[in-house]
């Protein structure tokens, strides 16, 4: 079975007056859908705009892996183990929160911050909080997300090109640019799809400069 959520029907948050812009793909913050918590165990996928010198200030996560992906700009990280790393476009971050971290995001230039963040429930909790950056993560190159039981891949495509995704029971596909064709569907910037129990999906590229991001998910989180 496959959802489509168009990126116009996303929950809109953020601070526009602090030149911050949001889009939520899930319940989050002051908004709550019991129809749409989460996915398997992705809890999260927000669309973020930072205009130059906005953030977010320092705050708290736990039992939770974010996964940021940086579109245009550049993101500033910073967290309570006193890492400071800039992320740029092409770049991986993985945030793994463990029993307690704090952090900030922000823009610490004047050009424009785009990029999309993921929040997945870890199948296990606690632990120590660790970090990562992986540096121009290549295409068809796939990212475990093993405390999540969980893969992401990226997908950038030339026009007419298809590619497969795996199967998984739990697919999601999110359009970073460009558009493609998923089964009988179209999607663009923003646009995201569901897929339970996932086979055979495969995504073909509309026009040039195409890039898609897709988790491969396994085990839904365990609550006890």
């Amino acid at each position: 079975m496959t959802y489509v959520q168009r990126a116009a029907d996303r929950f809109r948050g953020g601070d526009p007056a602090a030149g911050i812009e949001t889009w939520h793909a899930f319940s989050f913050s002051g908004f709550y859908d019991p129809d749409n918590v989460r996915f398997g165990p992705l809890a999260a996928c927000n669309e973020e705009r930072l205009a130059g010198g906005a953030g977010f200030a320092e705050h708290p996560h736990r039992d939770v892996e974010i996964v940021t992906w940086v579109v245009e700009g550049e993101l500033t990280h910073e967290d309570s183990t006193g890492r400071t790393v800039t992320v740029r476009p092409g770049d991986l971050q993985r945030l793994s929160a463990g029993s307690g971290v704090r952090h900030t995001e922000r823009n610490a230039g004047s050009v424009p911050l785009r990029f999309v963040q993921m929040w997945l429930t870890p199948s296990d909790f606690g632990g120590e909080p660790s970090y990562e950056v992986v540096r121009g993560i290549s295409d068809g190159t796939p990212y475990a997300l093993r405390r999540a039981e969980a893969v992401l891949h990226v997908r950038r495509l030339r026009s007419g090109e298809c590619a497969g995704l795996p199967d998984a029971p739990w697919l999601y596909v999110h359009v970073v640019r460009g558009a493609v064709r998923l089964g009988g569907e179209v999607l663009r910037d923003g646009d995201a799809a569901r897929v339970s129990d996932a086979s055979g999906v495969t995504v073909e590229a509309i026009g040039s400069a195409v890039e898609v991001l897709a988790w491969e998910m396994h085990a839904e989180p365990r609550f006890e």
